[in-house]
């Protein structure tokens, strides 16, 4: 199963107030557990909002909207895509990060959607296309 790990915004990620030394290496120090545990696939953070857009869609109209954005605990300020057995598993994970900011923060857990979620709607000429498509991505990555 695939989750996607998200760090939620603060003030200070808002702000653009970059970690300190002590976090970086405590961050980098559980990356590498991850990495050694073939648990991380990917894994960054995310510039504030205000170097940020949105598109809103209506029917075929798209409206962009500039950051900064004011709801801050809806904002994500990073991200870890991992492969875990189960959520349970992904959850003792996220219990093991060091905070990722001084005082309150928050870490939400989704699950990836996984082709065989989309039943017979997702034809097998779609899932072929899926299987092209990742099989790109991963040829550009290297």
């Amino acid at each position: 199963m695939r989750f996607m790990i998200m760090v939620k915004a603060t003030q200070e990620s808002e702000a653009g107030v970059m970690p300190d030394q002590e976090l970086l290496t405590a961050m980098g120090n559980f990356n590498e557990e991850l990495v050694k545990a073939g648990i991380m696939q990917a894994g960054e953070g995310l510039q504030p909002s205000a170097k940020g857009a949105r598109v809103r869609f209506s029917g075929t109209k798209r409206t962009v909207v500039d950051g900064p954005f004011a709801e801050t605990k809806e904002l994500i300020a990073g991200f870890w895509i991992w492969q875990v057995r189960s959520k349970t598993e992904a959850i003792e994970w996220v219990k093991r990060c060091p905070n990722p900011f001084a005082g309150e923060s928050e870490i939400e857990i989704r699950q990836i959607f996984d082709a065989e979620d989309f039943g017979a709607e997702f034809t097998p000429e779609l899932r072929e296309q899926e299987e092209r498509l990742r099989a790109t991505v991963a040829a550009q990555q290297k």
